[in-house]
Order: structure tokens, then sequence, then C-alpha cells
């Protein structure tokens, strides 16, 4: 059997998580596919994860993946409309027996068996927070995805359930497959004693500077409590709400503590900056930018209390990353953040920055809750692989359900 993978959007290393996810379910099927020729297609728009000076692009992507020799790499030399004219003019020419497409978009040439990951509908369920374009776009491509491809991946219940209600797909049509967690990074898993050693007085002692785009803002969080979002600093993360969440801590329970920012803007980010800036207590607020993954464990390590309270996700790797260094989180109780956090989270409201307040308070002040919420996210965590991840999609590759 001959499959086809689209990498296009695995191999950048900025990468956000439609392209972490790519990247991870890519590096762990390497191993799955033995008896069968695996081609993996790829734009010139990569940037490797590693110091690897680029020479060729195949042998680079090879030699970073460590490809066993049933794979091979395919570059698609085309710089508009990938998928729909470079991707389908290989496949034409090149015909596959299935086609795994991690990333929402089939191409039009595809083989009967294709495989797609729909990772959420976000632009559905909350159309303010897109513009017309990118509504437009990202309906008429995930639409055609639905219709085309023979299974759809979803990555969680929630989005399952927007899927049949939104688009009238079949339930027979979706298989769920929860993303995974690479708990394999360089900065370890820490123990609940060394997590409770460091709230007990130690804050931030043991950390290393870490490297971000603006290193004035660094220098305002070393040695200081702060509450910590990371992701893109977009309206449909709730920026706002955590905002004026941060001031009804200051003004109501007089917390010392910063609130972080970490991520680049996106769609909205003009009110979020401007809410910054008319902010009573702008000086607390920090953005950061964009954290590289290298750093980023570090940030979170620090942080008090980490904050989820997005309006949508399709499933929410953020959440794990605090956890599985055994900082609470404040999360969402809407879309796939329970079904992510369970009870090892506090769920609010995100309509309602009092109650966003409240949660944060509560692990503040209570220490048994906050080491009770600790415990159980190091717990939650290990429901969670790639591995399985991809393991899951192996068998649907081969058989068309997972296991």
């Amino acid at each position: 059997m001959k499959i086809g993978i689209d990498g296009s959007r695995a191999f950048l290393r900025q990468r956000t998580g439609i392209e972490e996810y790519s990247y991870q379910v890519i590096k762990n099927l390497t191993n799955k596919l033995d008896e069968h020729q695996v081609v993996l297609y790829i734009s010139t728009n990569y940037e490797l994860n590693t110091n690897i000076r680029i020479t060729n692009i195949e042998e680079d992507i090879k030699k970073e993946l460590n490809l066993p020799q049933n794979w091979s790499v395919k570059t698609i030399r085309c710089s508009r409309l990938w998928t729909q004219l470079g991707l389908s003019f290989e496949l034409l020419l090149h015909p596959v027996d299935v086609l795994f497409i991690p990333a929402h978009t089939v191409p039009f040439v595809h083989p009967k068996k294709t495989i797609v990951t729909v990772h959420g509908l976000e632009y559905e369920v909350m159309p303010q927070a897109y513009s017309f374009w990118e509504r437009l776009y990202m309906r008429l491509s995930i639409q055609n995805s639905c219709r085309w491809a023979t299974t759809i991946v979803s990555v969680s219940q929630n989005t399952k359930q927007d899927l049949m209600r939104l688009y009238q797909v079949p339930e027979k049509k979706i298989q769920v497959v929860s993303e995974g967690y690479d708990r394999n990074f360089e900065f370890p898993i820490l123990n609940f004693e060394s997590h409770a050693h460091r709230q007990a007085g130690n804050h931030n002692s043991e950390i290393k500077k870490f490297k971000i785009e603006s290193s004035a803002a660094a220098d305002k969080i070393q040695n200081s409590k702060f509450l910590l979002f990371i992701g893109r600093l977009e309206e449909r993360k709730n920026i706002i709400g955590i905002i004026k969440a941060f001031e009804i801590l200051k003004e109501k329970y007089q917390i010392t503590h910063k609130l972080v920012l970490a991520g680049r803007g996106g769609y909205g980010f003009s009110k979020i900056d401007a809410a910054i800036k008319n902010s009573k207590y702008a000086s607390d607020i920090i953005q950061l930018g964009f954290v590289p993954d290298e750093d980023k464990f570090q940030l979170i390590y620090q942080a008090d209390i980490f904050l989820f309270p997005t309006f949508y996700e399709g499933f929410g790797i953020p959440i794990l990353e605090a956890q599985s260094v055994g900082v609470p989180v404040v999360t969402s109780n809407v879309s796939s953040m329970p079904e992510v956090a369970g009870e090892s989270a506090i769920l609010v409201d995100p309509r309602e920055p009092a109650q966003i307040a409240e949660g944060v308070q509560s692990l503040l002040s209570n220490k048994s809750l906050r080491d009770d919420i600790i415990k159980k996210g190091y717990t939650n965590v290990e429901r969670f692989s790639w591995d399985d991840c991809a393991q899951n999609i192996t068998n649907i590759i081969k058989n068309g359900t997972q296991k």
C-alpha cells in the first residue's frame, strides 16, 4: 500500500497548535508503517526545528525525523494554493492508495481513501473573532474536506458534535482521536514536593533567564509573582476577559501579581492593545511576544497560575503543558476544555470575568485546593500521548478504525 501524508504544516520553528499537531503525529507515525511505502509531501516554506544547516530539503527532513527506508520526502514547489494546485497535481501524476491530511484541507484530487483531521469549527461558533475572508476560506475548505474524506479524525468529542450539528456530517464517518502530549522535553516533569517547595518561598530561584522577543519585558517579571496566559493574543482567546479578571483581582483581592501575556497578536489585537493601555493596572500587564519551545516550560513553571479561559478550543494542549510542570490551571467550562481538563482544573464561565477572578483567588488563597489541583493535573497529563494518537491514526489508515 502506498500512503501519502501532507507535511506542509509540520516544519516550522514557531509552530502553533495545528502545526505542532502535524509535526508530532508525523514524527510518531514513522515507526508504525513499516510494511508500506510512505510519501511525505512538503512545501518549500519550511524551517527545521534543529540547528541542521539547510542544504537539501528532502535530506534535511529525513535527518530531522530519522525517517526509515520505506519513507520518502517529496517537495512540491507551488507558491500559491499549495494544496489545491500543487498537491492535487502531484497526486494526479503519482496517485497513492491512502492520503492522510493532518490539517483540515483535502486537495481536489485525492484517492478514494482519504483521512483528514479537523481541529475545530471556531470560525462558525465565534464568527465575530474572524475576518470575513478567513471564515469564507475555512468554511469552504473544511466543508469540502468533510465531503471528500472517507474518515474524519476529530480531536475531541466537542468537535465531533459540532461537525454533526453544523455540517451534518454522519456520525459513522467521524473517529475521535485525542491530541497527544509530548512529555519528552528538556525541562523535566517535576514532582509534587519540588513544586510545593518553590511555592513555599523559593519563587524563581532555580530558573534560568529565558530568551524572548522583549528582553525589557523579561526583566520586569524576574523574581515576580505572576499569572500567565500563553497563546495567540486574539479575540477568541478571551484576552480582554482575562484583563478584566486581573483588574478585579487587583481591586477586590489586592493581589500583588503581574499578568503575563505570551504570544503574538492575532485578529482583534487592536482592541486588546487598547484594553491593556487603558487599564488602571497597565504597568502590571506584561507582553512577552512569542516564546520559543525551549523556553516555554521555564516560563510556565515560574507562573503561580496558568490562565486559559478561552471561548473555544478544538483541544487545548496548553492546559496539559501547565499541568505537566505542576502549575494549576483556570480554564473554561465550554467547548473541549472540560474534556481535556476534567476535574484537574478550575472550570469557569469565560464570559464572566468575575468568575475567572474568583477561580484564580480560590487557588491563591486555599493551599489544600491548590495542592489537590496540582496533583490531579499530574495525573491528568498521563491520559494523553502522541504515540497513542499516532497509533490510532495508524489503525485508521490501515483498517478504518481506531483501537
